[in-house]
């Protein structure tokens, strides 16, 4: 989803880009395509030199039911598959300049509401932040060979195509969305179209490496967000989803993804000059939506 976002876009730009995929189709034409293998451990060095950007979205849906062979899914998508790119980047004659490789802000795992998170912030517990952890760890391969390593930490990406919104969006539809739990846990949200302009500003942003979290600015509990959608889509907000349902439902992912949260700030991003523009939830839902 991001990764076709920011294809699209790059090609706007006037950039040349080649797609890193396991043999997919790639619908856009004027992208090239360099095949690998993960799970093999394959890649094809030579075909990565004299690139000066490379980002790194790869990893399974966190979205899904956590059994434990997905919980394997997802580490091993991401460790496996970072390890594999940054030991070939590491090992180019013509380095890329930059790598920036995605993680989430799971890094930092759930807070209560009154909590204010930044990237100065330190790691949290549970599933995915030991996740975000090792998938972050194996960055240090492309650091240490002298390429800028960014690592974006992204927020919930809304987008109608996938990810959070599109499941929410039936049940919303037929008017029985509603507050999830209590309804007071922090969701910090990004939107897709916002991605492709911040991934321009690090490119173009020498002084920014390490971790920057890729989210709005103005986190909304899950209650605001409820009711904000409810009014974009015109329809009602009023029958809420107790906590035990969620679990019920959606075991671990759900108490994880949708009872929990955090209030994250884009703290690196605001003091290097980026300017937001899909900072306020409402706008950014219309955006999307329509």
């Amino acid at each position: 989803m991001v990764g076709s976002k920011l294809t699209v876009f790059l090609l706007a730009q006037g950039h040349q880009v080649a797609v890193i995929s396991r043999g997919a189709s790639v619908r856009q034409s004027q992208a090239s395509v360099i095949v690998w293998d993960p799970a093999a451990d394959h890649m094809e060095a030579g075909q990565l030199e004299g690139f000066d950007v490379v980002i790194h979205l790869a990893g399974a849906n966190v979205g899904e039911n956590w059994s434990p062979e997905y919980k394997k899914s997802i580490l091993e998508s991401r460790v496996g598959s970072t390890r594999l790119l940054c030991r070939t980047l590491a090992g180019l004659a013509s380095k890329p300049k930059l790598l920036i490789s995605a993680s989430g802000i799971g890094f930092y795992g759930n807070h209560p509401p009154q909590d204010i998170l930044d990237e100065n912030s330190p790691l949290g517990e549970g599933f995915l932040a030991d996740v975000c952890r090792q998938w972050e760890e194996e960055t240090n391969i492309a650091a240490q060979a002298g390429i800028r390593v960014v690592r974006m930490r992204l927020g919930v990406v809304f987008s109608k195509t996938g990810g959070a919104l599109s499941k929410m969006w039936l049940p919303f539809q037929l008017g029985i969305g509603g507050v999830l739990g209590d309804g007071r846990q922090m969701m910090s949200w990004v939107a897709l179209d916002e991605i492709p302009y911040v991934v321009d500003h690090l490119i173009k942003t020498d002084k920014i490496s390490g971790a920057v979290n890729v989210v709005s600015p103005q986190a909304v509990s899950n209650a605001q967000f409820t009711k904000i959608l409810g009014q974009v889509i015109h329809r009602p907000t009023v029958l809420p989803v107790p906590g035990f349902a969620v679990r019920l439902l959606f075991g671990e992912m759900g108490q994880s993804l949708l009872l929990e949260g955090a209030h994250v700030l884009p703290r690196r991003l605001q003091e290097s000059g980026y300017q937001f523009r899909f900072a306020g939830l409402k706008d950014a839902l219309k955006k999307v939506i329509n």
